[in-house]
């Protein structure tokens, strides 16, 4: 799998978790640098822009992003 399209501006790939460094690498190859089709933030990005992926929302809260896409 290819890189994320949004890892360059995401703020979670770029340090959201750095007092988390082993838990942070091991989402972020499974979401960033993996099926990014699973990740929350790039699901709510896709369907409703960036400025719409709230800060808070982490990449396995699909759950989350789900009822925000829907809510719109």
């Amino acid at each position: 799998m290819a890189d994320c399209k949004y890892l360059g501006g995401c703020i979670f790939f770029n340090d959201k978790m750095e007092n988390k460094p082993a838990t942070a690498d091991l989402m972020k190859k499974r979401y960033c640098q993996g099926d990014n089709s699973t990740c929350a933030r790039f699901v709510v990005c896709e369907k409703l822009g960036k400025v719409n992926v709230p800060l808070d929302l982490f990449p396995g809260d699909l759950r989350k992003a789900e009822t925000i896409v829907s809510a719109r």
